[in-house]
């Protein structure tokens, strides 16, 4: 008996240092994920929120599993210098779970990435017709025309239907030079023509949320599946010690 411990003792050794170099990269991926959440969020937020019907959890999905990942890849660190049985089984449950909720927030991601072009027209569109300024899917447009320098769906003929241009005219946020764009010459079909963006907000985004969807996406289904690798240490070390009475003074 003591001999078969003496033989298997570097095979134990050997699975903790892989399962603490693991942790350790698993408490990184928690960095990341929670990075990839919160980005997902504020920078996609305005886009997606503009899509209410088919909204993705995607990124909350993240930032609650990139925050609980790393409590736990300092749990999995600590059960593997402890070289407790049940707390390596507990933590290899844990990479379980991860995987699942992963995996969700990466199909959902790609699925709510091929839904976009459906809807996007349309809610969009209901948008703009109902635009006051001041709510939050008129902000949204608003921060979509500044940031990709567009205005209306198609084109700036958008908003000659909207309930918002008999009294206002075209947003401000539609202007090619703000200093250049007053609210009279807004209001004037003619002129606001040669004030505004010329391309409309449809194309440019339906290509960005389906672009830096698919990559959180990626992302996620990448660190998904490099729990497998966990769990498989964490399982194989946990019955290595349980097998040979194990302990790690």
């Amino acid at each position: 008996m003591a001999s078969r411990r003496m033989e298997t003792k570097p095979v134990i050794t050997c699975l903790k240092t892989l399962l603490i170099v693991y942790s350790f990269v698993f408490w990184i991926t928690g960095a990341i994920l929670l990075a990839v959440g919160l980005w997902g969020k504020f920078i996609l937020g305005p886009y997606i929120s503009l899509i209410a019907e088919n909204s993705t959890n995607a990124p909350y999905v993240l930032i609650g599993t990139g925050t609980t990942i790393i409590v736990f890849g300092l749990f999995g660190c600590f059960a593997t210098c402890r070289g407790s049985p049940w707390m390596l089984k507990l933590y290899a449950m844990f990479l379980s779970l991860v995987f699942l909720a992963e995996l969700v927030a990466g199909i959902s991601g790609f699925v709510f990435r091929h839904e976009i072009k459906g809807t996007f027209m349309r809610t969009y569109n209901e948008a703009i017709q109902n635009y006051n300024a001041q709510d939050e899917r008129s902000i949204a447009v608003d921060n979509i025309q500044r940031s990709l320098r567009c205005c209306g769906v198609l084109n700036y003929t958008s908003w000659f239907s909207s309930v918002y241009f008999p009294v206002n005219g075209i947003p401000p946020s539609c202007c090619a030079n703000i200093s250049d764009c007053n609210s009279s010459d807004l209001r004037n079909a003619t002129i606001a023509a040669t004030k505004v963006h010329q391309q409309g907000c449809y194309e440019l985004v339906t290509t960005f949320i389906e672009t830096n969807v698919g990559i959180i996406a990626g992302v996620t289904f990448g660190i998904a599946f490099s729990q497998l690798i966990g769990m498989l240490l964490a399982c194989c070390l946990s019955r290595f010690i349980t097998a040979n009475q194990y302990e790690m003074v």
